[in-house]
């Protein structure tokens, strides 16, 4: 096996040991850190500290609500992008820039202002509390949170892909009969679908560890609208580190699960596209 491509910069030894040093001390260490940590606990005592009710609810509700959110930032960042990158109009750029606010936004701060947005007797919360939905203080209030945080991270990977995808192609596909679903599904989905994937997957592993803007309007209710991450600081406010430890494990054991059946699904279609062509 090949390890090592030829390139016009010497230094791949040098890069590639400072690469694994790197991870290692930044990531690897600290996981191995918190596995060894855990490991203090019996087995029974892991599975009595993860397996109560309070906790497989969190469990429930942040991982369901990132992927929702994940979800619907998949849809709503491929419109996003394919408006900002196909069309010009007034004010693309401070459209174009208000995108990159969660971004640049403190996390409390979002919280902070969707609460004030939606919570009964806020601006929109008013008008929605007499219709029968309920937003803040309500799972709802988690999916709102984590889908405001997550949207740049798909309109990022996929609006330069859009950008360079070219146009004549899709004219090309109309010039032949194609319908624009048919553009669409044979032309622009298959280029833009890994950026989208990887979108998803950023979005996604965002969510799931997204503490600050959820907090808020999450109202943490217990068995409701707790999230794991707040239990976690419950655990180390207790110092409980342990126990703190062995909730942090299950959910690196879950994210990495899902991350890497993601990346899977990446490869798949990386390989199925390259053995068309």
């Amino acid at each position: 096996m090949k390890f090592k491509q030829a390139s016009v910069l010497p230094g791949f030894n040098l890069a590639f040991g400072y690469t694994l040093v790197y991870l290692g001390l930044i990531v690897l260490l600290p996981l191995a850190a918190l596995i060894v940590k855990t490991a203090h606990l019996s087995l029974a005592q892991f599975w009595d500290v993860i397996s109560t009710p309070r906790v497989v609810a969190s469990y429930k509700l942040t991982f369901g609500a990132s992927l929702i959110a994940a979800v619907v930032n998949l849809f709503a960042g491929l419109l996003i992008a394919w408006v900002l990158s196909r069309y010009r109009f007034p004010g693309q750029r401070l459209i174009d820039a208000l995108v990159d606010l969660p971004f640049a936004l403190p996390t409390a701060v979002a919280g902070i202002a969707l609460t004030t947005l939606y919570a009964p007797n806020g601006w929109l919360g008013r008008w929605l509390e007499p219709l029968g939905i309920k937003v803040a203080f309500t799972p709802l209030g988690v999916v709102l949170a984590l889908t405001f945080i997550g949207l740049p991270f798909v309109v990022r990977t996929v609006q330069p892909v859009l950008e360079d995808l070219e146009a004549e192609l899709e004219e090309a596909a109309a010039c032949l009969g194609a319908s624009r679903w048919q553009t669409f599904r044979a032309i622009i989905l298959p280029a833009a679908l890994p950026a989208l994937l990887t979108g998803f997957t950023l979005a996604f592993a965002r969510a799931i560890g997204e503490y600050g803007s959820v907090i808020f309007i999450a109202g943490n209710i217990p068995m409701v609208s707790e999230i794991t991450p707040l239990l976690i600081i419950s655990k180390l406010e207790q110092y409980d580190y342990v126990g703190a430890t062995a909730i942090a494990s299950v959910m690196l054991i879950i994210s990495f699960a899902l991350i890497f059946v993601i990346n899977l699904i990446q490869w798949w279609n990386a390989r199925r596209v390259g053995m068309r062509k």
